[in-house]
């Protein structure tokens, strides 16, 4: 059975694309086998991962069961992927009768036994889609930019995770919040912190002790098709 891991917060430009195709991509270099499903109408990991732009099926195909999932997966040199595009906004997946929360369980139920992980990379939004994600997985990574208005959205984050634990998903964990654009030199970064390590012990978690910080080269990876993997030494402290 694969280990599924969500990478979620509903504020936008945190990294939650950067570091799902980061820590697919490390553990893919320590030879696992990784299924990449992007919830993301923006369809950016696919894109960093180096999805082919004319593949004919989306995650929306799969989850309307407009095609089986074994058809729907896109093969990359480095993974498998199940790519989205901007028609996941109206997705109409709110219209579903009856057990909505579990549509993305469901319709990858018959291959989640042939991957080692599952990374999912969510919109920045708490919907139907980022509920799915939490029904599913095993585990969730919070990203968080080092500002004020992170911490706030990080507050809604924990009600819903509360909400999802009590209701859809007891066994979910929260492996850690991954600080980004993070600048130990700034007494705001410090702040930041702090707030987060209190906030961590509230959903029962913590914070990484790797810390990403601002850099070039992480910006410009995406448009070589190259993704760095600094998580994975966080994830493993």
């Amino acid at each position: 059975m694969s280990i599924i891991i969500t990478v979620s917060n509903q504020k936008g430009g945190v990294g939650k694309t950067t570091t799902a195709a980061a820590l697919a991509s490390g553990i893919i270099l320590v030879g696992k086998k990784v299924l990449g499903i992007d919830l993301d109408p923006q369809g950016n990991l696919g894109f960093c991962l180096g999805a082919d732009g004319n593949h004919p099926y989306s995650v929306l195909d799969v989850l309307k069961g407009a095609v089986p999932v074994q058809e729907a997966v896109c093969h990359t040199e480095s993974c498998d992927l199940l790519i989205s595009d901007i028609t996941l906004s109206s997705s109409g997946l709110e219209t579903v009768p009856s057990s909505r929360e579990y549509i993305l369980k469901n319709a990858i139920a018959p291959i989640m036994n042939d991957y080692d992980y599952i990374i999912i990379d969510t919109p920045p939004a708490l919907n139907l889609l980022t509920v799915n994600a939490y029904s599913v997985s095993d585990h969730l990574i919070i990203p968080l930019a080092s500002d004020i208005l992170s911490l706030v959205g990080l507050t809604q984050l924990k009600e819903t995770i509360e909400s999802v634990r009590d209701t859809f998903n007891p066994a979910l964990n929260v492996l850690g919040i991954l600080l980004t654009k993070y600048n130990r030199r700034t007494l705001l970064s410090q702040d930041v912190l702090e707030m987060a390590g209190q906030l961590a012990v509230q959903i029962g978690t913590r914070v990484f002790d790797t810390k990403i910080r601002n850099g070039v080269a992480i910006a410009e990876a995406p448009a070589h098709g190259r993704v760095f993997s600094p998580i994975t030494r966080g994830l493993r402290q």
